[in-house]
């Protein structure tokens, strides 16, 4: 139910405190349950000091470096079994404790199926889990860890050593003359010096390219809606927007993760948008290009040359025109082959292996929330607003501003120690990072990867009057010093703003901005920003009709009538562009944005 402005003339605001979550925790001891509820199922994640021989067994089944095997060897019985087919893998299983895999071994349903429940720790040897079954391993109360930090310098090296053979035609005149040929004019390179180089993601290895094309003599400019502005000035770096990167970049380097926010992210669309004769480098994930797509521009002239490390299929077709292009560089997912990270990579899983076969709490961890089932019962409808109306905030920053401070409100008839709010901090965290990030967040790492990214989360109670039966009566996110593509979003505060309550058990969205709406969070959302005049919903209702996309909700907020007022549609399918186009040109319609929950 919303509340009048005068309902909070006698409120009290007090601050939250931010602390670290592992210091609230209780590390569980040996064969401690903890319960917890996902997909509306009862399950638990039982944490095991030591099986019945007096140590655990550590399956490692893809090869792994000699210190990490040390470091298990001393805590657990280790066996390596290399190149498992599925059928022996799901054999062996029931008699581990925890496996180890790289990226070539399927940790699917079957896989835990078959543990018959004694696999407590999956531990993935790198960065990417997409061969790894998150859902069924949080179903089986199993936890998931990888090691996202020790391969940094070797994948930033490789798309240097990339860029720099690209640039001089390397790979093509070394098979030249291997072949017999001398073909000196054929293979003038371009220089990197006084080149800009745009780093398409701005994280760990971003920011190690950034460094070494820097010292190349390059002009480096990055586009990545996280990164702390005072990091990109340490290194010499300019934050921009993204079309802006795409427009003014000689190179462009990717790093960004593969998400359905990138997924395919350069395409026939924004291929046309960058400099002719631009140079691509790829060392992140293959599904951020459309590989179709740039055959198209390597084609017409529009990208000069590729450097691809890594495809959408690996290994890719033997007959794939990308890869046989001429002004192509491939190699085979080299990223992170040096012994030196293969070694550090090795150690740091064997840490987070053993710390969680002992019941610590893995910073690495990307699954198995550990709350009480019934904290989750009562927050499961405030759980999924706080994660929805993350998603909503961060969706609603222009490109290149920079997420640093994040303000959350609840407002709420409870007391202080009655209402625990570190699983919505991390639920709105996710909402924030995981759509642009490779990260998964839950409440073991979600202070965790704020604080990775600088991303400063401050916590606001508003106490109400009246019954505590409602845990909560709304929650307020607010990022503070960026611009928004949506200007509407931005509140008197001069923050982006939006607002949620639970109605009936379903979040809905109740304020964007200073404008009240109220519309359910389920599907998506268009906000639109129009003149207050007859007619309005008729016409974006029609048009979003004639291209049979249903609406659930819809809401207006005006400021005064015949004035100023948000529209905010619910849509249970994406609109298409063409669709969203004939919204935007409608006349009274002064602004408008797709909201993608």
């Amino acid at each position: 139910m919303a509340a009048s402005s005068a309902s909070f003339a006698n409120t009290v605001r007090k601050p939250l405190p931010v602390s670290n979550l592992s210091s609230k925790l209780p590390i569980p001891s040996a064969f401690t349950t903890v319960s917890f509820r996902t997909n509306r199922r009862p399950s638990h994640v039982v944490f095991i000091s030591a099986s019945l021989d007096g140590k655990p067994t550590v399956l490692v089944a893809e090869k792994l470096g000699e210190a990490g095997l040390a470091l298990l060897k001393e805590f657990a019985n280790v066996d390596c079994s290399y190149n498992l087919s599925p059928e022996e893998l799901n054999t062996k299983i029931s008699l581990c404790d925890a496996l180890i895999v790289r990226s070539g071994t399927k940790v699917n349903r079957e896989v835990f199926e078959s543990s018959g429940g004694r696999l407590k720790v999956v531990g993935r040897a790198g960065v990417g889990i997409d061969n790894v079954d998150l859902a069924a391993a949080t179903e089986h109360g199993c936890l998931v860890v990888n090691a996202p930090t020790a391969n940094t310098v070797a994948a930033a090296e490789h798309g240097i050593a990339l860029l720099a053979s690209m640039a001089r035609n390397i790979a093509q005149s070394d098979a030249s003359v291997k072949a017999g040929k001398w073909q000196r004019n054929k293979y003038v390179g371009v220089s990197l010096v006084g080149k800009t180089l745009a780093v398409m993601g701005f994280g760990k290895v971003g920011t190690e390219v950034a460094r070494r094309a820097k010292g190349l003599g390059m002009h480096v400019i990055a586009h990545d809606p996280y990164a702390p502005a005072d990091r990109a000035r340490a290194v010499g770096v300019e934050l921009v927007g993204f079309d802006e990167a795409l427009a003014t970049a000689d190179f462009i380097s990717l790093h960004m993760p593969l998400t359905p926010a990138t997924s395919k992210i350069l395409n026939d669309e924004t291929f046309a948008k960058m400099k002719k004769g631009v140079r691509i480098v790829n060392v992140a994930r293959g599904g951020v290009i459309d590989e179709e797509a740039l055959v198209r521009a390597l084609d017409a002239g529009i990208v000069a040359q590729a450097a691809l490390d890594v495809f959408m299929v690996e290994p890719p077709p033997q007959d794939s025109k990308l890869v046989q292009h001429e002004r192509v560089t491939v190699t085979p997912h080299l990223g992170a082959s040096t012994m030196e990270a293969q070694e550090g990579v090795a150690i740091e899983i064997a840490e987070a292996v053993v710390g969680a076969l002992k019941g610590e709490l893995a910073s690495t961890a990307v699954n198995a929330p550990m709350v009480p089932a019934e904290v989750l019962s009562e927050l499961k409808p405030f759980v999924i607003l706080a994660e929805k109306l993350g998603k909503l905030a961060v969706q609603l920053v222009a490109g290149g501003s920079g997420v640093k401070t994040v303000k959350v409100t609840y407002a709420s008839s409870r007391g202080p120690d009655d209402l625990d709010t570190r699983v919505l901090r991390a639920m709105i965290t996710k909402g924030l990072v995981e759509p642009i990030s490779d990260v998964f967040v839950n409440l073991v790492n979600a202070d965790f990867t704020a604080k990775q990214r600088g991303l400063r989360i401050a916590e606001e109670r508003v106490i109400l009057d009246g019954s505590p039966e409602n845990p909560l009566e709304f929650i307020q996110v607010q990022i503070a010093n960026v611009e928004s593509k949506f200007a509407s979003a931005i509140s008197e505060s001069g923050d982006v703003t939006v607002e949620g309550r639970v109605k009936d058990g379903v979040p809905h969205l109740t304020k964007v901005g200073s404008f009240e709406v109220d519309v359910s969070l389920e599907g998506s959302i268009i906000l639109c920003r129009q003149v207050d005049q007859p007619g309005m919903i008729g016409t974006v209702g029609s048009i979003l009709g004639s291209e049979n996309v249903n609406v659930s909700f819809m809401s207006v907020g005006r400021i005064a009538p015949r004035k100023h007022a948000v529209m905010a549609i619910g849509v249970d399918d994406q609109p298409s562009n063409a669709t969203l186009k004939k919204i935007g040109d409608v006349p009274a319609i002064e602004e408008f944005v797709f909201l993608k929950l």
